[in-house]
């Protein structure tokens, strides 16, 4: 037969007594450690700029026709056909019965040759008597009114006045005129008509001055 088990055995084991364990000193400031931990807790640093985290953040929010933002990115439906109803190719709708040209740039016209009358040529130049009367007409009409009613026909400067030709007349052929008529021709020349006093034939100052 086998033999008994001591009372020895048959108590439970005692547990042995867990050894204590000392606790880890706090971490330097400047230990490695201690920065190893902090490092951990930041917050990462972003690699994208300023304006592209902009244009990301723009590009996830849309905006729709009245200004007012909308998630997503994209507009609204309802605009967007909208739009395309009223881009219709074609005429322009009038709704009104009236038409007003629209404004456009309009420059001073440059006049590309100098007028033969007015002032644009005439100006800067001294008005003597020399440049009062330019030429006498010899035509059949001019030759006709020397015989029949004593007057001589000149082709005067535009500027030239009543009293001026008067004057110039007398200073250059040494006659006096009784009346001065004047008319510009349609070429814009003016005419004088000059009738001479009784006491002076114009006959004889046509002889003076060449014409006949």
């Amino acid at each position: 037969m086998a033999p008994k088990a001591s009372a020895k055995s048959k108590a439970p084991a005692k547990k042995a007594p867990a050894k204590a364990t000392k606790a880890a000193p706090p971490p330097k400031k400047g230990s490695k450690q201690g920065s190893k931990k902090t490092a951990s807790h930041a917050k990462p640093v972003p690699t994208m700029s300023y304006h592209a985290r902009i244009a990301q953040r723009d590009a996830k929010i849309g905006a729709n026709k009245k200004g007012k933002r909308t998630p997503g990115g994209t507009r609204p439906r309802n605009i967007l056909t909208a739009r395309k109803k009223t881009q219709k190719k074609g005429h322009k709708l009038w709704t009104t019965v009236q038409f007003h040209r629209p404004y456009t740039q309009r420059l001073l016209g440059k006049k590309k040759y100098a007028r033969r009358s007015g002032r644009a040529v005439t100006s800067g130049t001294k008005l003597d008597h020399f440049r009062m009367l330019k030429f006498p007409l010899t035509t059949e009409s001019a030759m006709k009114k020397i015989e029949d009613t004593n007057t001589l026909v000149f082709v005067c400067d535009i500027r030239a006045t009543k009293k001026k030709i008067r004057r110039a007349v007398h200073k250059m052929y040494d006659i006096k005129a009784l009346k001065v008529n004047t008319l510009i021709r349609p070429d814009g020349l003016k005419k004088a008509f000059v009738r001479l006093h009784p006491d002076f034939d114009a006959l004889d100052t046509a002889n003076k001055i060449g014409i006949l």
